[in-house]
């Protein structure tokens, strides 16, 4: 890893000759994983994914459940060691990179959340593709919840009849 190569102070870009870096890493791998859930809808029952898609739909949605529970439990704990019980006024930025940085074991849980979170997006695409809903339409929903300064230039919106805002057909 090189310091040109490094994108946080927890992950970093490979060297990869003749491929340009994406303008957006997280747009890219979402988009990279919307699109490997959706070719695993007709793979066998040997892919995870592929049964998540065909089962009872219950399956999936208790995954997500699931995984926001699991999300919200590690967020705790690093809330929790962070400030040393004290889950009300937590703020986690600018913890240091070593094991035990700032409290004991506190970098490792907010690891974990972060592994968490990567569980419940990947449930939560699994979902939008089970229901036909694509990225895009995603973006343009968060980008609706953005005043027009906050909106990136040239993000997508929603027509008119498609903003439901917690109402229900």
């Amino acid at each position: 890893m090189t310091e040109k190569n490094s994108a946080s102070a927890k992950a970093y870009l490979p060297e990869a000759e003749g491929h340009a870096t994406p303008p957006s890493q997280i747009g890219a791998t979402l988009e990279a994983l919307a699109a490997t859930i959706a070719a695993r809808r007709g793979a066998g029952e040997e892919s995870y994914t592929a049964r998540l898609l065909a089962a009872d739909v219950g399956l999936v949605l208790g995954k997500v459940a699931e995984e926001a529970g699991e999300v919200v439990e590690a967020a705790y704990e690093a809330a929790a060691l962070a400030v040393g019980g004290d889950t009300a006024n937590t703020a986690v930025g600018g913890m240091s990179d070593t094991p035990g940085g700032d409290a004991p074991g506190l970098v490792a849980e907010v690891d974990h959340l972060r592994y968490e979170a990567a569980d419940l997006v990947y449930h939560l695409l699994v979902v939008l593709e089970r229901f036909g809903i694509p990225l895009d339409e995603l973006a343009a929903e968060l980008n609706m919840r953005m005043t027009d300064g906050e909106r990136p230039s040239g993000g997508l919106l929603l027509f008119e009849e498609h903003i439901q805002r917690g109402q229900r057909g």
